[in-house]
């Protein structure tokens, strides 16, 4: 959408702001602040428009977000998510299942995109220097589909089923995204399974997998089982570029990555509809953080790094980058990110001097 000002015309983005629970609020503020700083500077706006959809909003309704909520969603360009949860009210089943699911099944948000790199002056918990690894978890089903169930509860006699479900369309493509991110990269591919154990949905992965090299004769591409890539992560991250896994799989290792980036202040993500025929949507994924909610001190670092992940998508790849700039300049010039250290808004307020710099 565009608007015209003066004879010039602006580029206008719709976006769906969800702040969530906890810390949420305020990483979300956090990283908007920045948005529209950067925003005001290149020449387009952000038309955001927030909604209260939370565990609080459970509480109050009885559902994590309105029956209408996805039809309400499809008419932004983005969706931008700062934290959901609050386990000590609502179990994590029920706040997952009943926002962060159902928006990415809807949407087809079947790409999980999740950079991981030691930004300057960041020290992590690794001896290893530097890296930069490009994690691509599918994110529609796999290990998250919701198909099983359970019978005879509370009996001796209980079962628990839950069902994988791989389908070929599903790997294919995840797949393929991962072929063509490793090709505007350092050409390489690692696709991670378990397929010694997993005899059925692992193997499919697998074969898929060497069908699809073929066609990218560009892109070098190693196999790596879970466990020998947990350790990789560990020993060598140097040595990855562009990382794909199933939907636990990529959970589990997007984690580990985070770690060994400094934690999860700095673990930015983007689910993304590669088609772009619906929204897509970008969060931290930090969790809300409960123990500090409120106080002030939580690093805004994944935040506004998901920010400028959104600000690609939107084609606004100058601010982008800006953005990302301004991130490194920030913690190279010593703003100390652990909790505590220095507080939210410190930390925000140094970025948009980096980016004014």
């Amino acid at each position: 959408m565009t608007d015209s000002f003066e004879g010039t015309t602006m580029t206008n983005h719709k976006i769906a702001l969800i702040p969530g629970d906890g810390i949420g609020k305020d990483v979300t503020e956090a990283a908007m602040t920045v948005m529209d700083t950067v925003a005001a500077t290149a020449g387009f706006r952000l038309q955001t428009e927030s909604f209260p959809w939370s565990c609080a909003h459970y509480h109050e309704t009885g559902a994590m977000m309105p029956e209408d909520g996805i039809e309400t969603l499809r008419a932004f360009d983005a969706i931008y998510l700062g934290a959901v949860g609050w386990p000590d009210s609502v179990p994590d089943a029920v706040s997952l299942h009943g926002l962060l699911l159902p928006i990415r099944k809807a949407f087809d948000q079947y790409a999980n995109i999740r950079p991981h790199r030691l930004l300057p002056g960041v020290e992590g918990p690794l001896k290893s220097g530097a890296f930069d690894i490009l994690c691509i978890r599918e994110n529609t089903e796999g290990e998250y589909s919701g198909a099983g169930g359970r019978v005879h509860q509370g009996r001796d006699n209980e079962v628990a089923v839950e069902t994988s479900v791989f389908t070929r369309k599903g790997v294919e493509r995840i797949l393929r995204f991962g072929f063509e991110q490793a090709r505007t990269r350092r050409g390489h591919l690692t696709s991670v399974t378990k397929s010694n154990a997993q005899q059925y949905s692992m193997v499919f992965w697998d074969e898929m997998t060497r069908a699809l090299a073929s066609e990218y004769p560009d892109v070098t591409v190693s196999h790596i089982h879970i466990d020998a890539m947990a350790a990789k992560m560990v020993m060598a991250p140097e040595t990855l570029d562009v990382v794909v896994a199933s939907n636990l799989f990529g959970d589990i290792l997007t984690d580990l990555g985070a770690a060994i980036q400094g934690g999860l202040g700095f673990a930015a993500s983007a689910n993304i509809c590669p088609d772009r025929s619906a929204p897509s949507m970008f969060e931290p994924v930090h969790g809300s953080a409960p123990d500090i909610a409120g106080t002030g001190i939580a690093n805004p670092i994944a935040a506004i790094w998901s920010g400028a992940m959104m600000l690609h998508h939107l084609g606004e790849t100058a601010a982008a980058d800006a953005v990302e700039q301004a991130i490194a300049a920030t913690t190279e010039q010593g703003i100390r990110v652990r909790p505590g250290s220095n507080s939210t808004d410190e930390i925000t307020s140094a970025v948009i001097a980096a980016l004014k710099g």
